[in-house]
């Protein structure tokens, strides 16, 4: 998966997994220590996340159909539940403080590219999510 802010002209994730599935979306970064530089995890079909048994802070961003970033949070700390995000349909996770440093906000419109399942498990560093469709 890859991310680009369109209206900052900044990439937010070069690379990361696709979590589409139930036990997928749930299980997300838990068990990881740290997300990589340029790497992010793209849950679709989700309007909420949760934090728990998560071991770092992560940036979220909750984007509609079309890509358009309607909420965000900066910084969201372990064991920690997200609000309920009416219109979203997708989510990425990214690691704390790519979205102050990309100034990334509310509005802006999200490309969000999936790569094949290929290349997704040759850059994943773990076995948490390997999903593509």
């Amino acid at each position: 998966m890859q991310a680009f802010n369109h209206t900052r002209q900044r990439y937010l994730a070069e690379h990361g997994p696709v979590a589409g599935r139930p036990w997928a979306r749930m299980r997300g970064l838990i068990g990881r220590a740290s997300l990589q530089p340029n790497e992010g995890l793209l849950l679709l079909g989700t309007k909420g996340i949760h934090t728990i048994g998560m071991r770092f802070p992560i940036d979220v961003l909750f984007l509609n159909a079309d890509g358009w970033v309607i909420h965000s949070i900066h910084g969201l700390k372990p064991f920690r539940l997200s609000p309920y995000v009416k219109n979203a349909t997708m989510v990425i996770e990214l690691a704390a403080g790519v979205l102050r440093e990309t100034g990334t906000q509310v509005g802006d419109w999200i490309k969000v590219t999936r790569l094949s399942r290929v290349t997704t498990q040759r850059l994943s560093n773990t076995g948490s999510v390997r999903e593509t469709a």
